[in-house]
């Protein structure tokens, strides 16, 4: 069941976030205001378990012995292409 917040002593600046984010949605102060909460308190993201296997999919993908920690620091040094 849905329940009543009150929020008192807004800082300008969060205020005005929300407001231009709201415009930018074309949401309501009161929508954007849950979905930001929502995003924050309730990820509809992955699990953990879920990351770490993607991640490891991704790193099992990559080319063996193409990276190795010279390359990556001179990549770093020099920019990436």
């Amino acid at each position: 069941m849905p329940t009543t917040l009150t929020l008192k002593n807004i800082p300008d600046a969060v205020y005005e976030r929300l407001k231009a984010s709201a415009q930018i949605h074309r949401r309501s102060l009161n929508s954007e205001a849950i979905v930001c909460l929502e995003s924050v308190l309730i990820p509809a993201g992955i699990t953990p378990g879920e990351r770490l296997d993607r991640a490891r999919e991704l790193r099992a993908a990559l080319p063996r012995g193409v990276f190795n920690a010279g390359d990556i620091d001179k990549a770093k040094r020099e920019g990436r292409p």
